[in-house]
């Protein structure tokens, strides 16, 4: 059995449906029984803590703004090591890590990005691509390594859109594809299936 932290600062959404997926395998009598041990938070209002809550997942709250990164990181690396966390997947954590941070989770260190990626990494990329009227769309799984969303890829899926569809469906669609992806792909990480990076 392999334990998994998520970061987050939003909605929690995607850990949701990791948990959840986490869950569903082991009732199921899958192969990992893997455990979901931790959620990580840097917003004291993200919703993300209040799903855990009701989740049965222990979550903490560690403080960025006023803080160097460095302190926020080993705070961070600290609430990790202490809940013995071998994976971890970040799941709308809206921090740069640092390429220290990185270096000590490569491999086993998973984003998701609502985009076809290479093509519009960083921030705001659904709304930049629909307003430059990009008709490809999707969401992609990938190891994080130094650079901005450019670290090895796991797994893609994509859609065209409608005519005429509007910002709101195309991002409904999207988060779709995250919550059926992002979960498969963690648990192949967990299980050693996935490809793209060796597990450290």
């Amino acid at each position: 059995m392999s334990r998994l932290a998520v970061l987050a600062s939003g909605n929690g959404s995607n850990f949701e449906a990791i948990v959840a997926a986490l869950e569903a395998e082991s009732a199921a009598g899958g192969p990992g029984r893997h455990e979901c041990v931790l959620l990580v938070h840097d917003r004291k209002a993200a919703y993300a803590a209040e799903r855990a809550e009701r989740l049965g997942v222990p979550s903490r709250y560690v403080r960025y703004y006023g803080r160097e990164s460095s302190e926020a990181e080993a705070e961070l690396s600290a609430e990790l090591g202490e809940a013995g966390v071998e994976v971890v997947a970040l799941a709308g954590f809206m921090r740069l890590l640092s390429p220290h941070f990185v270096a000590a989770w490569r491999g086993v260190l998973l984003n998701v990005h609502p985009s076809l990626l290479p093509e519009w990494p960083g921030a705001h990329a659904i709304q930049r691509a629909y307003e430059a009227g990009e008709r490809r769309f999707g969401a992609t799984v990938h190891y994080v390594d130094e650079g901005m969303d450019t670290g090895p890829i796991i797994v893609q899926e994509g859609f065209s859109a409608e005519p005429g569809e509007s910002l709101d469906s195309v991002e409904s669609k999207i988060h779709g594809i995250e919550h059926r992806i992002y979960p498969r792909a963690v648990l192949d990480v967990l299980d050693g299936r996935a490809t793209g990076e060796a597990k450290r």
